[in-house]
């Protein structure tokens, strides 16, 4: 069972930037896919980016050129770094990491941490 724990939310003004990161037990990180998701209270949860074992990202159209997804497997580790923030980015952000196996594909998720972008 894989175990994750997200940290880095918080309050930030609009334009400014802030680094989530998700560290996962275990020392399977680097066969798994991940990605970062986020909910509004009361909306469905959207994906946000993802990154797969081999490094190839994926971004929605509303966070291109401003979030950057990462990993780091040897700290079995992945972040996401948020710049050029703004009000509608304000949710709960969810780390994911998922892997297929004979066609089941199998997800993981963190807690959640809370960003908020306010003046």
């Amino acid at each position: 069972q894989v175990q994750l724990v997200e940290s880095g939310g918080g309050l930030v003004q609009p334009g400014g930037s802030l680094r989530l990161s998700c560290a996962a037990s275990g020392s399977t990180f680097r066969i798994y896919a991940m990605g970062w998701y986020r909910q509004d209270p009361g909306k469905q949860r959207e994906l946000v980016a993802t990154i797969t074992s081999g490094g190839s990202t994926n971004y929605a159209d509303s966070v291109k050129g401003r979030f950057t997804i990462s990993r780091d497997n040897a700290k079995n580790t992945g972040y996401l770094q948020m710049n050029s923030l703004k009000p509608e980015d304000t949710a709960v952000y969810y780390c994911n990491i998922n892997r297929n196996i004979l066609g089941t594909r199998y997800d993981y998720w963190g807690q959640g941490t809370q960003v908020t972008v306010s003046s």
